[in-house]
């Protein structure tokens, strides 16, 4: 049993945690937003993540996980410290290294005397593993001996993190040793390559349109050649979050700093940045204009199981489509809150249920593809939307089923499809906007 501080409870940090002690660890999740660990402290989290919650009761009451709101004495009482604290991108596109770098500065200050192993969880350009010993050594007065890592390089420092992970090496889970400056690369060419793998898909969902063919069953296929394999294969509004936008465009400044272009990442982010464009242009065609549209637009968080809306396509989307003189309502299992504190939520309108998110509106956008969006009930979504039209950006409906209910249907690489009326999908007018709805207006906040 290893004493761990994790420096930084976000979303990394928390995880890594609360995992670490289930592998019977004693860990100090710390942070320098107090109000974060007076959140954990309470029992409750700071963000939503599937099974964290108990993951973290448990921990907490066998003693192993404890939260402390000075970061000074949790990094003193530890003998290895994961920095796991965030890497925003600058406007130019490289990674902000500023809270790394004093989380560095904060570890040196506070090791006064043995070993302390300084692990970067955080994702970080390449040649940060090598400033960050630098850092140390320049504030490290009483001369103690810290190592860093990134995955490790040192001997003395792979036999320590050899340690915190032996119970899942007995499981078989796989060790990579390299340098530095590899464990640095990997992540950063995985999450562009993976970034890569949906941007492309998407460009074949344009070619499917035009063709007549269904992406979802060209992805399929694709996905039967275990060189190719299906995951990151859906065609949808492109991909978002914390980091495949941020990590692609670090990868790219970095060979620039460096004399080199990559040209396959920068393709993959022109991509994405034309894909949210051309999916208000699909709901532009199929409304007939934006402006003075009522839309509901399903899920905000960038992906299911999480309430992360850091580059959300939906709030993207959403911004794009008050641009244009609509107004959005919207709803998501978790992400509501984190959402309502955005620029854009200030401007859009939250609803208590898919289904009251669908009244009266004159489109149903899905763009987040959480599992109860995938057993709506289609012919009550018909009867309550003002106009019967589905856009369904995550190709999680049959067209078949959803033309049967009556909706006219538009999925992402698949043909437009529009369902019989029979009386379903058509009402009265919405009656007049609620006063505290936002007004259509024509410019992005």
């Amino acid at each position: 049993m290893i004493r761990v501080t994790i420096l930084g409870t976000g979303y990394v940090g928390l995880v890594t945690g609360a995992c670490l002690a289930e592998l019977g660890h004693r860990v100090i999740c710390t942070d320098v937003d107090a109000r974060k660990i007076q959140v954990l402290e309470r029992g409750d989290l700071p963000f939503y993540e599937p099974g964290l919650a108990e993951l973290v009761r448990r921990n907490r009451g066998q003693g192993r996980l404890t939260f402390d709101p000075q970061p000074s004495r949790a990094v003193a009482e530890s003998q290895v410290v994961f920095i796991a604290v965030g890497t925003p991108p600058m406007p130019d596109g490289s990674a902000d290294l500023s809270a790394v770098l004093s989380a560095c500065h904060m570890i040196a200050d506070n090791t006064h005397h043995g070993y302390k192993l300084v692990t970067q969880k955080s994702t970080a350009p390449v040649g940060t593993g090598r400033r960050l010993p630098q850092e140390i050594a320049s504030r490290n007065g009483r001369g103690a001996r810290i190592d860093v890592a990134v995955n490790p390089e040192q001997v003395r420092a792979e036999r320590v993190l050899r340690k915190i992970y032996l119970p899942l090496c007995l499981q078989g889970a796989p060790v990579l040793v390299t340098n530095l400056e590899t464990a640095e690369l990997i992540k950063y060419a995985s999450n562009a390559f993976l970034a890569t793998k949906i941007s492309y898909i998407n460009e074949i969902a344009d070619l499917c349109e035009s063709v007549g063919a269904d992406v979802d069953v060209v992805a399929k296929g694709m996905g039967l050649d275990r060189r190719i394999g299906p995951k990151f294969l859906s065609a949808g509004p492109g991909f978002g979050g914390s980091c495949f936008p941020k990590d692609a465009q670090a990868l790219v400044r970095l060979a620039a700093e460096r004399g080199e272009r990559l040209s396959i990442a920068e393709a993959a982010l022109a991509v994405n940045d034309a894909q949210r464009a051309r999916m208000v242009r699909k709901t532009e065609q199929a409304l007939g204009g934006l402006w003075g549209r009522r839309i509901a637009i399903l899920g905000l968080a960038f992906k299911p199981n999480t309430d992360d809306v850091r580059d959300s396509p939906a709030l993207g989307l959403a911004a794009r489509y008050l641009a244009g003189g609509a107004t959005v309502v919207a709803h998501d299992p978790e992400a509501m809150s984190k959402a309502r504190a955005t620029p854009v939520g200030k401007r859009m309108v939250f609803a208590a249920s898919p289904y009251a998110a669908a009244d009266g509106a004159d489109a149903l956008v899905v763009v987040t593809e959480w599992d109860e969006y995938r057993s709506l009930e289609l012919p009550r979504v018909a009867g309550l939307l003002r106009r019967p039209v589905l856009l369904d950006l995550r190709d999680i409906y049959e067209p078949e089923a959803a033309v049967r209910a009556g909706l006219d249907y538009h999925g992402v690489g698949r043909i437009p499809q529009t369902g019989a009326r029979n009386g379903a999908g058509t009402r009265a007018p919405a009656p007049t906007i609620d006063q505290e709805e936002p007004e259509p207006q024509a410019h992005l906040g």
